[in-house]
């Protein structure tokens, strides 16, 4: 897995590439974040081309995507480098089938190739079950807090 792909199931966790990009679209949707096929391309390229950003999909058999996982180093002056999962999404036709799981997974070893000690997340206070899903991996909710964002 340190590698960047990983097998589970049935399924493989490998590194997004241009060819997902429809697929990708699709999913962002499910997410509750509705993307045009040129957006996902140009988002695409900026992960690409940053070091300290990934984008894994998680792959069925027969070459569709089950899911996605957008990882990040985050570093701040005032805590040690971490790694920030960004997003994640598994297609409704696969879930509760350890997609999700291989995929973080995934971020794990990703974040322990970065050199980073801690790995966290956030995720909207009405995803219930995917706090269940997240508490069940060992994440700990530790913080509650208010999200702020001005357009530039």
């Amino acid at each position: 897995m340190v590698s960047g792909t990983a097998r589970a199931g049935g399924i493989r966790v490998r590194r997004a590439r241009s060819s997902d990009i429809s697929q990708l679209a699709q999913l962002a949707g499910q997410l509750g974040y509705p993307s045009s096929e040129d957006e996902i391309r140009g988002r695409l390229a900026g992960i690409e081309a940053a070091p300290e950003h990934a984008l894994f999909v998680a792959e069925t058999a027969d070459g569709k995507l089950a899911g996605f996982l957008n990882v990040y180093v985050m570093r701040t002056i005032d805590s040690d480098a971490r790694t920030e999962i960004a997003a994640l999404v598994v297609d409704d036709a696969h879930r509760s089938r350890g997609v999700g799981k291989v995929l973080i997974e995934q971020a794990e070893a990703w974040a322990r190739e970065n050199g980073c000690a801690a790995i966290g997340l956030r995720s909207n206070v009405i995803r219930e079950r995917a706090h269940r899903f997240y508490e069940r991996l060992g994440y700990e909710h530790y913080k509650t807090q208010k999200t702020f964002r001005k357009t530039l």
